[in-house]
């Protein structure tokens, strides 16, 4: 999937980050990651309903702290509507609470890029941009989004959204995955954030366990 919206810049990835995202049906494998959150940090004080209403269906988390523990599991499937789709849940286990952040991608023939669904139900579908940076590293960008929810259906108007930056790379002197995550608005600044480690396994697989898999799928990309 990522090969595919890459291109042959693709190629340009650190090795251990185009086995990472090399995640798909016909590769055979999953990627399952474990690590702790240096930091996980929210905006200002009136961010919290934003982030407490996105909580509701595992869309955004509304928690802030240090040192917490982290998984991220990412398993290839096909979807009810036959769409190769690989999941991207991640976990975070902190202050006795546990919170979940989901997410399922798919690669779009009709946009020619990946589509991001967040969230249980697939409510908000984001357009990503990708770019290899010089290190190997790879930039996320999101970009617009749209609203589903039954037969209603609108593009997400960004002043009440925000927009995510996230870089990914590999440090070959320790050894590990590091990742940085901002989430901002544009008029109100910072929304969300983390910054992290974690380290990875890739167990074969040619499914995803049900409990990973959305509430329901959406059929508008």
């Amino acid at each position: 999937m990522f090969e595919r919206a890459l291109g042959a810049d693709f190629a340009r990835l650190h090795p251990m980050l185009q086995r990472r995202f090399g995640v798909g049906l016909d590769a055979g494998y999953a990627c399952v990651g474990t690590g702790t959150m240096s930091r996980i940090r929210r905006g200002p004080w009136w961010t919290v309903p934003f982030l407490q209403f996105g909580r509701l269906r595992n869309i955004l988390v509304p928690d802030h702290g240090s040192d917490v523990p982290f998984r991220i599991e990412n398993f290839p499937y096909r979807d009810a509507l036959g769409r190769e789709t690989v999941t991207f849940v991640r976990e975070y286990a902190i202050h006795g609470r546990s919170r979940r952040f989901d997410a399922t991608m798919i690669y779009s023939e009709r946009l020619g890029r990946i589509v991001d669904y967040l969230g249980t139900h697939q409510h908000l579908a984001v357009d990503l941009e990708l770019r290899v940076e010089p290190d190997g590293s790879l930039l996320l960008r999101s970009d617009a989004q749209r609203f589903y929810e039954g037969i209603v259906g609108f593009r997400f108007p960004m002043l009440f959204s925000g927009r995510a930056e996230l870089r990914e790379r590999f440090d070959d002197h320790a050894g590990v995955f590091r990742v940085d995550l901002e989430v901002r608005n544009r008029f109100f600044g910072f929304l969300f954030g983390y910054d992290g480690t974690f380290t990875c396994e890739f167990p074969a697989a040619h499914d995803a366990p049900a409990r990973l898999k959305p509430v329901r799928t959406e059929l508008r990309e």
